[in-house]
């Protein structure tokens, strides 16, 4: 089996149950998604895809707060396709809001919406949950629109949080098979070098969560 089918079978198991009550439970301790969306501010008619897009909750945020703006899901669980396309139907978006089954690591993976670059690619605590995600990032800038922008949130290593908190919390994740990626800063400033962009980052909630941009540079006018 490969890995990507591993991934696949694993995260269906994980959410063939759970996904009838995710979004319940994961907006107490998914912090910072709503900040993410907020600061995307894509382009009047641009496109925005999500990699990862679980239950279709922050597409479906996403596409109300910009309405003049098409969106993309991709992710590996069927399971949780299904469930996010009922939830987008339920919302009345389906006319502007299209999901896809595919490995997020994989920078094919999306060819079949015919859309060759997106002007945003945002991932919601999703490499934390992604076996190759230092791959999947990869894939993501290489999906993005020359002027585009990439967006991240997910679990930081909570820096000024109790220690029995972090040691808590870790191991909870863990059952979920979800594993904060202490390298994350680093593996995103490595991208920003490679693709030539500049990497904003900043520490949520006492380090609980991390939010990080990576975008073109903007230069003055030459002298």
């Amino acid at each position: 089996m490969s890995e990507a089918a591993e991934t696949a079978r694993l995260m269906d198991g994980v959410y063939r149950r759970q996904r009838h009550f995710y979004d319940l439970t994961r907006k107490y301790y998914l912090l910072g998604r709503d900040l993410l969306i907020e600061e995307l501010q894509p382009p009047a008619g641009g496109t925005v895809l999500e990699l990862g897009c679980g239950t279709g909750r922050n597409l479906i945020a996403a596409a109300r707060r910009y309405p003049q703006v098409r969106f993309y899901g991709l992710d590996i669980s069927r399971q949780m396709l299904e469930t996010a396309q009922a939830n987008i139907t339920r919302a009345g978006l389906s006319d502007r809001v299209s999901l896809i089954e595919g490995d997020a690591a994989d920078p094919a993976a999306t060819d079949r919406l015919g859309i060759l670059a997106f002007d945003r690619v945002f991932y919601s605590y999703t490499l934390s949950m992604i076996p190759i995600w230092r791959e999947a990032l990869a894939a993501g800038a290489a999906r993005l629109a020359e002027d585009g922008r990439i967006h991240v949130v997910d679990f930081g290593q909570q820096e000024r949080l109790p220690g029995w908190f972090r040691t808590l919390l870790f191991a909870w994740l863990k059952s979920f098979h979800v594993t904060p990626r202490a390298e994350l800063e680093t593996e995103l400033q490595s991208l920003a070098e490679r693709t030539g962009t500049e990497l904003r980052v900043r520490q949520l909630y006492r380090g609980y969560a991390q939010y990080a941009e990576l975008r073109k540079a903007v230069t003055g006018p030459c002298n």
